[in-house]
């Protein structure tokens, strides 16, 4: 095979056109013998770390390098206007460690201050960071090429001596390609007349975007999808033929024959780039300490002094602990790292944010309990420091905090302020094609109908880790494959294309933190908001030594905190959160009797149902929960048995009297990945850290690591005096239960989060309701499940008023009051100014007082209709009709009113222009409640005064409620539901045959779904389906990840008038036509003889027979029952 390097190449994070896998591309690399090979994806570095990675674990030399967009003009310069400027092409690769961080540089400015469009480096940027770099003149899209393709000879040469006089003879190469192209022709015959004359090196390169000749129409599917078109599409961008896939030396040396220095030349190159990264150094910014002082004393004294407030006195188990952490925190220099959280949660803790517990493993050191970081302590609850700092493996500390999700910002803010928004950056985050996804994708670059690729995208199961080829050993997913040659197209360029990156975005909480400009180590870009955003990931972030923190906004500290407000508002208690009781009997009956609406992480389904069985007595009895509730354990049988165990229906056996300590508080199950290293380190003699690696490798089960690991454990257990078969079995049972192991650290600090909110539930219930329902105040369906659970606690939630409804939803008395923020038209400063001036002069007494004391620039004739529409002018003696013709006239007087004190004319008569108190109330009716309904629903998206189903109880019984499809609807997936409700909305659309078919949106006292009657349906019921009509509908769940609608099978109205009945249709149906079922009816029909015209529908003859006088019948709830129970549920059609 012939030597070649590529030194051009694109992998799936050119997101735009790239479909090389890294693994992919390195391995078919090494396969064709290349010694080396450059990554220069479009703009971005996205792939540099994961790509040196792979590169170096396979023995292959990586290179560092980018394809930029250079602009003619400057960087700063955004072009005005629709057409976008035509950017030149250049590929940089790093020669040294200088040239890397040179092209860091460029690649960040290029994404921030070049920005526009795609990132845009200029001449000047280039030439500022050009040391260390070599350039390559790039494809037909560089600067050069394309002076020649436009026959501007003198072009091209004042751009080559500008790139000699900035890189050096030596670091600039002009780049040919030959893809069978007439342009790349025409540009190589030149280009190599060029080197010539200006002495420079020519490169051939094949600037590759797949790896395999084969995967070209995959990539083709993928720039479909990039852009939104679809494969037949004539006039879209599309690659011209197969050849941009990465080829052998043989084939290259074969396209350059006339030429071979441009194949030596990747060689030479790749022999001079030399980049290697340190990942054993760390960036960690320095915190500063007062006079005197190192991070090393600062952080002793800052534990020591936290002690008496949360340990009251010295213990010497405490004393030893801290010590060895301090200890071990030292050993790996990370000081500062807990000063520096230390610090903004502090910050955050003095500025109101309110901060959670901790999460994950740093819940386990007492150092973090000691600062503040964390809220529970790890003595009581025996959490262990290495689950979270390991002694034997130094690896970055993670602190992830939770913070009030609407105030997580200002502790960002904070950070980015006191390091520097050089400094501080999110990080980014890949969204990759799942499988269910890139089906979809697929199916639409294909054309194929909509419905059917839904069909087969479901058939997929919804999963954790779920891919094409688990789903396609699916039997009836498998046979479609081997059948229909539209599936088999489709799953196969799927399973080219799934997991690979789509798009780029900022990762939800990740905030990295340097001690040094961010750019010096990592490229970034603008964030999607403000600020920046790294371009490598997390792991990569880390892995060169920068400081990664999670600061999430956990919207349940929202909750508790406005809940607490509130309860210091209407009950003046100041609550703390910390000194409730631990075993509080009201908090643990709501959970054991399933009344977990709105607690944390308690409220789907399958995990109230598990509270339930395990009857919780005290917060510990939580702490399982956290760690049982997951698809491992559920499906492993461990559940069921650990509830056994803990009620005393089966025993508590341990496998030896050592572990006994270990696993008594999860009788006897090894829950937690605490206690498996506590078991390594009892029985097996381990460290704590040994056993930290052990637990590592058991979850990797990497079967040579785990041998070496169970000779250690049996060796020790057996110089601690167990029986090897002993040892055998609990190392057996530690590796089987290292697979479900959950971190103790989190599961309590969680836990601890939902017994508060419990608490708050059992003894302050509207303001705990209020609370969550005012952070839901824009999503209807959650709202409507929270009002209704205030319902069944018998709590009103009574509709907004402007003489009591504060912004948000508020406690008044023991009710809940709407707030004014969830008023159409009712902007935010409006409500400020009604609130300010009622709690400054007093409750409005009528529409013109309060139109005379708010501000006119924010009482508008819009905002007066919504409150008088939505309720919240109720309060006056006028009714709603009565407000609605005056409120013209009200907001006239209060305008004039506040304009003449403006300008002094008041005072300037005195008292000769008296002032309007009184708009004559006009005698008119009110309106009526269907209207008074409608208004509240339009204004506040519920009905407040009443319900349009509330006469509709007996009718309603025993139906399916639509509020079960909002937690969890996959559930439902394909079971038949017979439901009743009001049609709110309805769009009516043509089917390709021209039939008309309809979506209806129908809710029902607990929720709403969409309903969808396809022509069939639509023209039977047609006559029930208009907006405000009360239907039954029956039908069949189809949901998946993206949502969930029903698909109608038959619509009726819910109540039928029976005394305005005009005919009657008797439907026989094919499956129900028998002798028997005929004898049967005709006994119903001559014993309730009645004088409705009847007649019979016979489906398998296509027959309609109008019945005899004598045998007509008229229908009511029990006579249709009755005939239903011989010919099946809606065989009676009542008109």
């Amino acid at each position: 095979m012939k030597p070649f390097v590529h030194l051009h190449s694109h992998t799936e994070y050119s997101l735009l056109d790239g479909i090389s896998r890294i693994d992919d591309l390195v391995k078919r690399a090494v396969e064709l013998e290349q010694p080396a090979i450059a990554v220069t994806d479009h703009g971005n570095m996205y792939a540099a770390i994961k790509f040196y990675k792979a590169a170096k674990a396979a023995g292959l030399k990586p290179i560092i390098g980018c394809e930029v967009y250079v602009t003619a003009g400057s960087r700063f310069d955004k072009p005005e206007g629709r057409s976008r400027e035509r950017l030149k092409h250049l590929v940089l690769l790093a020669e040294t460690m200088e040239g890397y961080r040179n092209l860091v540089k460029i690649v960040s400015k290029a994404s921030t201050e070049g920005f526009h469009f795609r990132p845009r480096a200029d001449h000047e940027l280039l030439a500022n960071y050009a040391k260390g770099i070599i350039a390559l003149s790039a494809c037909i899209q560089g600067e050069i090429p394309q002076y020649i393709l436009q026959d501007n000879m003198e072009g091209a040469k004042r751009s080559i001596e500008w790139y000699i006089e900035t890189y050096g003879k030596d670091n600039f190469f002009l780049e040919i390609q030959n893809h069978g192209l007439p342009e790349e022709a025409k540009a190589q015959e030149e280009l190599i007349k060029l080197s010539k004359e200006y002495g420079l090196g020519i490169v051939a390169s094949n600037d590759f975007h797949y790896v395999l000749k084969e995967d070209a129409d995959a990539q083709d599917i993928k720039v479909c999808i990039s852009t939104g078109r679809r494969r037949a599409e004539v006039d879209r961008l599309k690659f011209p033929n197969d050849e941009f896939y990465l080829k052998s030396g043989d084939e290259m040396a074969q396209l350059f024959s006339h030429i071979p220095g441009a194949i030596e030349n990747t060689l030479k190159i790749a022999d001079r780039c030399n980049v290697e990264f340190n990942f054993d150094e760390h960036h960690l910014p320095h915190f500063d300490v007062p006079e005197g002082e190192t991070s090393k004393t600062y952080l002793r004294k800052v534990c020591k002094r936290e002690i008496p407030r949360l340990y009251g006195e010295t213990s010497e188990e405490l004393q030893k602990r801290l010590d060895y952490e301090l200890d071990v925190i030292g050993t790996m220099g990370f000081e500062d790292y807990f000063l520096i959280v230390w610090d903004y949660v502090r910050y955050a803790r003095e500025h109101d944010i309110l901060v959670g517990p901790g999460r994950g493993s740093a819940a386990g050191s007492v150092v973090a309990y000691l600062l503040g970081i964390t809220g529970l302590d790890p003595l009581k609850y025996d959490l262990l420091f290495e689950r979270f700092l390991n002694p034997e493996r130094v690896s970055m500390p993670d602190i992830d905090i939770d913070f009030c999700y609407e105030k997580r910002g200002q502790a960002i803010e904070y950070v980015t302020r006191k390091y520097g928004q050089a400094r501080v950056s999110q990080i980014i985050t890949f969204g990759t094609e799942a499988a269910r996804a890139v089906i979809r994708d697929v199916g639409r670059v294909l054309d194929l109908p909509l419905a059917e690729v839904n069909r087969i995208a479901k058939m997929i199961p919804n999963e954790l880790g779920i891919t094409l080829d688990k789903a396609l050993q699916g039997k009836e997913l498998k046979a479609l494959y081997e059948a229909d040659p539209n599936v088999k197209e489709l799953f196969d360029f799927g399973k080219k294309l799934e997991g690979i990156a789509r798009n780029s975005s900022t990762h939800a909480a990740g905030v990295v933190i340097s001690a040094d400009p961010l750019d010096d180590h990592v490229p970034v870009q603008n964030a999607n908001d403000e600020g920046f955003v790294t371009q490598y990931d997390k792991d990569n972030i880390e892995e060169l030594g920068l400081l990664k923190m999670d600061f999430l906004g956990l919207r349940t500290l929202t909750v508790m905190g406005d809940a607490l407000k509130l309860i210091k508002a209407n009950r003046g208690i100041d609550l703390d959160l910390d000194a409730i009781p631990l075993d509080d009997k009201a908090a643990c009956d709501i959970l054991t009797k399933g009344d977990t609406s709105g607690v944390f992480q308690l409220e789907s389904e399958g995990i109230t149902k598990l509270v339930m069985d395990l009857k919780p007595e005290h917060f510990e009895d939580l702490i399982p929960l956290v760690a049982l509730y997951r698809p491992g354990p559920l499906g492993s049988g461990m559940v069921a048995d650990f509830i056994d165990r803990r009620h005393g229906k089966k025993e508590v056996t341990y496998l030896h009297p050592i572990l006994e300590p270990i696993l008594k508080d999860t009788f006897g199950v090894i829950l937690y990945q605490e206690q498996v290293m506590q078991i390594a380190s009892a029985m097996g003699g381990f460290s704590l850290g040994q056993a930290d690696l052990m637990r590592r490798a058991m979850g990797k089960k990497k079967e040579s690591v785990l041998k070496a690991q169970r000779e250690s454990f049996i060796q020790g257990s057996i110089n601690n005096g167990i029986e090897e078969s002993i040892a055998n079995e609990v190392f057996d049972l530690l590796v089987y239960f290292a697979g479900y192991g959950f971190n103790k650290s989190h599961s309590a600090a969680y836990a601890y989060i939902a017994y508060q909110t419990a608490y708050l539930k059992a003894h302050y219930f509207p303001e705990f309701m209020a609370a969550t329902m005012t952070s839901f105040m824009q999503n209807m369906q959650k709202l409507t499940y929270y009002i209704n659970a205030c319902k069944k606690h018998n709590v009103k939630v009574l509709g907004p008023d402007i003489n009591y409804s504060e912004r948000s939803f508020a406690v008044q008395g023991d009710a809940i009051r709407f707030g004014l923020g969830g008023i159409k038209n009712v902007g935010d400063n409006a409500i400020d100014r009604l609130i300010t001036e009622r709690n400054e002069h007093g409750l409005y007494t009528d529409i013109v007082d309060f139109c005379k004391r708010v501000d006119n620039k924010v009482v508008n004739k819009r905002l007066l209709e919504s409150l008088i529409r939505c309720g919240a002018m109720d309060g006056f003696k006028e009714n709603r009709n009565q407000l609605l013709h005056m409120y013209e006239s009200a907001q006239a007087v209060g305008a004039k009113e506040q304009k003449d004190a403006a300008m002094g004319t008041m005072s300037l008569f005195g008292d000769i222009e008296a002032s309007v108190d009184f708009i004559p109330v006009p005698n008119v009716e009110d309106l009526s409640e269907d209207d008074k309904l409608k208004d509240e629903k339009e204004y506040t998206g519920f009905y407040i005064t009443g319900h349009p189903l509330q006469g509709y109880a007996k009718e309603l019984e025993g139906l399916f409620e639509l509020g079960a499809l909002v937690e969890n609807p996959e559930q439902y997936d394909g079971q038949t539901i017979t439901f009743g409700g009001l049609i709110e909305n309805k769009t009516d659309r043509m089917t390709r045959r021209n039939e008309v078919m309809s979506i209806l949106r129908i809710e029902d006292y607990s929720g709403a779904a969409n309903v969808v009657a396809f022509p069939k349906v639509f023209s039977q019921s047609q006559q029930f389906l208009a907006i405000d009509m009360i239907v039954k509908v029956k039908g069949r769940v189809d949901a998946d990840e993206k949502g969930v609608q029903i698909i109608a099978d038959r619509i009726t109205p819910l109540k039928v008038n029976y005394g305005q009945a005009k005919q009657v249709a008797i439907h026989i149906y094919s499956q129900y036509d028998t002798p028997e079922n005929s004898e049967a009816l005709k006994r119903v029909l001559t014993s309730t003889a009645g004088s409705v015209p009847t007649s019979l529908y016979l489906h398998r003859q296509r027959k309609r027979i109008n019945l005899p006088p004598n045998m007509c019948f008229d229908p009511s709830d029990e006579s249709i029952r009755a005939i239903e129970s011989i010919l099946g549920e809606g065989s009676v059609e009542v008109q």
